[in-house]
């Protein structure tokens, strides 16, 4: 686990090197957003297989996420997204998902981001994630931290491959 400020972004800018120009520039308007409104928030970084996933907490554990950014590498989607989501008010009911936790919207550009809208929800998500930590000495400001960094990623756009059509493709 990595520390940096929150204006080095080497790691961030090396993750996101494989997306696309349009999706990068999303992600990091997105992160801006965040950072403007929560600038005491943790920004936790995941560059995993399937995602590049950007969380922000008010300590460094994931389990205290309040709203995240995530990249689908086969997708080509960018998520906005709130790590217990399913427990928000969301009277628009803009938020797509139906896992016990995660809710998000597909973010497509800044024109059509509901900026008023999410600051509502992310406010009442803070006040959620702040609730949930118990122990108010795991509190930290103001860090990022790259949590983890998968070895085998697939390239964006590329789709998974399913064991039926492997098994296909070798007969």
């Amino acid at each position: 686990m990595k520390a940096m400020g929150k204006r080095d972004t080497a790691d961030l800018q090396r993750f996101l090197k494989p997306f696309p120009k349009d999706m990068q520039q999303l992600a990091l308007w997105l992160r801006g957003f965040i950072w403007d409104a929560y600038p005491t928030a943790n920004e936790l970084i995941y560059d995993n297989y399937n995602a590049l996933a950007v969380g922000w907490s008010p300590t460094d554990r994931v389990g205290h996420t309040f709203c995240s950014i995530a990249l689908g590498r086969s997708s080509g989607n960018v998520h906005f997204g709130f790590y217990s989501g399913s427990t928000l008010s969301d009277p628009r009911k803009l938020l797509l998902g139906e896992g016990n936790q995660y809710r998000y919207i597909l973010v497509k550009n800044r024109e059509e981001f509901p900026r008023a809208y999410i600051i509502r929800l992310m406010k009442e998500a803070y006040q959620n994630s702040l609730a949930k930590v118990k122990d108010k000495s795991q509190l930290r400001e103001r860090a990022t931290l790259t949590k983890s960094v998968s070895k085998a990623k697939r390239e964006p756009g590329k789709a998974f491959k399913t064991k039926q059509a492997a098994k296909q493709k070798r007969n």
